[in-house]
């Protein structure tokens, strides 16, 4: 079923415009919001996000947004969309500033890297990178097994005995780029930032 009307989750932490400019840009009309009831009545979310776990998670409760999160997706079976810290908050708990719980939506925990002691591999993940993707995943249903994205992350999702679609990645270590199950999507890099790979995967989104 094709979205073509999106709601920006709006929590103050998050790089809403430039995921605004790039719905728009497929053809979309976007409301960005923070008013609660909006959010539960809302068919397709998408939940962006930069900086904190921990302080994300203490927004989201503050304005009642994970309540009306969870309400949207669980009882009306709206999709989702979480963007890099928006895919953690999806998960079950995170370590960043101490452990905090998530929305629960997908059952992972969020944990930073684990790199080699030669620390070839910087920390944060910056820039382009591969994502080897399965041949059933439908954010990648528009674009080879093999895509490039850009990231910026210090944190990974964790991605054992998960059982929906997974996308890895590999910077010093395996880590899941992309979950898909059911109704609920996540995507560690920034789509909005990729280039035509990005806008290509927000079209399959909106697709699916």
């Amino acid at each position: 079923m094709t979205s073509r009307h999106l709601t920006i989750v709006d929590y103050g932490m998050g790089n809403l415009w430039s995921v605004r400019n790039a719905l728009m840009f497929l053809g979309c009309e976007v409301e960005i919001c923070s008013n609660p009831n909006r959010i539960e009545e809302a068919s397709c979310l998408i939940l962006p996000g930069v900086g904190s776990f921990r302080r994300a998670m203490e927004r989201l409760r503050a304005a009642d947004l994970d309540q009306a999160i969870l309400n949207s997706v669980r009882t009306r079976s709206s999709k989702i969309l979480g963007i890099c810290l928006g895919m953690h908050l999806l998960g079950t708990t995170g370590s960043e500033d101490g452990s905090t719980k998530g929305l629960g939506l997908i059952d992972a925990t969020v944990d930073g890297f684990v790199l080699p002691e030669n620390r070839q591999h910087k920390i944060p993940h910056t820039g382009f990178n591969v994502v080897h993707s399965t041949e059933s995943s439908r954010l990648f249903s528009a674009l080879p097994r093999q895509a490039d994205f850009y990231f910026v992350h210090s944190y990974r999702m964790l991605a054992d005995g998960l059982p929906g679609e997974a996308g890895i990645c590999h910077h010093g270590e395996s880590f899941m780029a992309t979950y898909e199950e059911g109704n609920v999507f996540a995507a560690q890099f920034h789509p909005e930032k990729s280039q035509t790979n990005g806008l290509l995967l927000l079209k399959s989104f909106l697709e699916s």
